[in-house]
Formats: structure tokens, C-alpha cells, sequence
């Protein structure tokens, strides 16, 4: 283990490095998939043996600069508890709002990417005319724009979130939740995807084939037992954190 390393584990227990390193990584993931919106969206991770706490980016770093030890530890409450760094307020009140709400979740990831700000825009949604689609549609929930700074909003979120693990934000972007960083980051993936598929297929001349309703059906059930393992999004991880790692390993400091 390097100086730096070692300067950045003082006073810390092993699960809130790891859960630092996790988190540092899924940004510099964020950044490779090109999610990023300059400074702005974030990505939490509750630290498991203080679950009252989560880390957030300190906000001004670019999703590439982002490593272990710049991370903002905080709690539910707003209380900082980093000697520096700042964050983001409509970041704290969106994805505290999912914690106290879902004591289950334990990663949250938030995007504004075009497609799927694109698909937020629109009154009708996601259709279940892609493979992409059928792998999260059964859990979509949609969520009305609110104030993101106001504490009624993150009430709301919360509740939203009670019903959905992926979510499309209103005239806004998109939100995914996970039991671990591996979930949060598969079920993202695939709601990108859906909604990059419906944005190309509503700038088409006709329409897109149907899938049969029985085939959704099926589908939705065997994407609820893939997510009800441990190892969901496992092997997708290990093999995007091989993606960053080729690009170097700083992020762990």
C-alpha cells in the first residue's frame, strides 16, 4: 500500500475505504460510458457498517479527477463529516431521500445523459419494443419533476423510489438503485440502453416491431430472478473496473 493510501485510511474503518474505492471507481466508470455532465449528477454509496452514512463526490471535481480519499463522507441529516469538500444540495436531497426510504438500497446513480433526459421528456415513455427495454420495464416508474433542493421533494423521491428500482425523472434524467454498486450500475446500464434504442426508434418512418405480450411477460420474470441474486451485475462490473484499470489505478488513493 502506497503513502497515499495510507493517509487516506486514517482514522476509517476497511468497509467505508472499500465502499470509497467502490464509489471512486463507479465515477471513473460513469466518465468511461460517457454519463458524465461536467461537475453535475452524482453517485452514493452507504457505508456498510454506518448505514446512517453515505459518500457522495465532492462537487466541483470532474468524474475522472474523483478518487477514494476526495469523496465527502455525510449522513442523512446533511452533517459532513470530511475535514474538506463540499457537495452538491439537490445531490443531498435526492439520494438521502432514496436511503431513508429504501433501507435495501445501498448504491444510487444519477444521469442526464440525452437519451435518457430525451425519454424524460416525453409523456409516453418507454415501450417494450427492445431486448434493452424488457430487461428493466417491469420495474420502470416514472416520477414527477419537483424542486430537487426542497425537502418535499425528497420525500417524494422516496416514495417513487418504494415502487421502482429504475426510475425516469420527469423532464429531468434518469435514477437506478442497487443492494451493491454492481446492481445499481447493471440496472443503469440497461435503462440507458432502452432509452437510447426508443429515442432512435421514435425518429423513424414507421413503426417498431412488436414484441409479443406473452414473450414481455416471460421476460420480466426471468429479469426479476436475475436481480434477486447477489451476483447480479457482478461479472459486468469486474469487467468495467478492468476498463478503467487499463487507464491507470489513481482513483484508489
Amino acid at each position: 500500500m502506497d503513502t497515499v493510501v495510507q493517509q487516506g485510511r486514517l482514522n476509517m474503518t476497511d468497509a467505508e475505504w472499500q465502499a470509497r474505492c467502490d464509489l471512486a471507481a463507479l465515477y471513473r466508470i460513469t466518465d468511461a460510458y460517457g454519463w458524465t455532465d461536467t461537475i453535475n449528477t452524482h453517485m452514493t454509496v452507504r457505508i456498510a457498517d454506518d448505514p446512517k452514512c453515505f459518500l457522495i463526490n465532492n462537487y466541483g471535481d470532474l468524474f475522472h479527477e474523483i478518487t477514494a480519499s476526495s469523496l465527502v463522507k455525510m449522513d442523512l441529516d446533511g452533517k459532513v463529516y470530511s475535514d474538506d469538500g463540499s457537495f452538491n444540495a439537490a445531490g443531498f436531497t435526492i439520494h438521502s431521500g432514496v436511503y431513508k426510504a429504501r433501507p435495501d438500497v445501498n448504491c444510487v446513480m444519477h444521469t442526464h445523459t440525452r437519451a435518457g433526459t430525451g425519454i424524460s421528456v416525453l409523456k409516453k415513455g418507454l415501450r417494450p419494443i427492445s431486448q434493452d427495454a424488457l430487461a428493466v420495464l417491469d420495474e420502470v416508474v416514472y416520477h414527477e419533476y419537483g424542486m430537487p433542493t426542497s425537502e418535499e421533494e425528497c420525500e417524494a423521491l422516496g416514495v417513487t423510489c418504494q415502487k421502482g428500482s429504475s426510475v425516469v425523472l420527469r423532464n429531468h434524467g434518469l435514477l437506478s438503485v442497487g443492494a451493491t454498486v454492481p446492481a445499481a450500475l447493471r440496472r443503469l446500464y440497461m435503462l440507458e440502453r432502452a432509452c437510447e434504442v426508443e429515442i432512435i426508434a421514435r425518429g423513424l418512418d414507421e413503426e417498431p416491431a412488436p414484441i409479443d405480450d406473452e414473450v414481455v411477460r416471460r421476460y420480466g420474470e426471468r429479469a426479476r430472478q436475475q436481480r434477486a441474486s447477489p451476483e447480479f451485475g457482478v461479472s459486468d462490473w469486474k469487467a468495467a473496473v478492468r476498463l478503467i484499470e487499463g487507464k491507470g489505478t489513481d482513483w484508489r488513493q
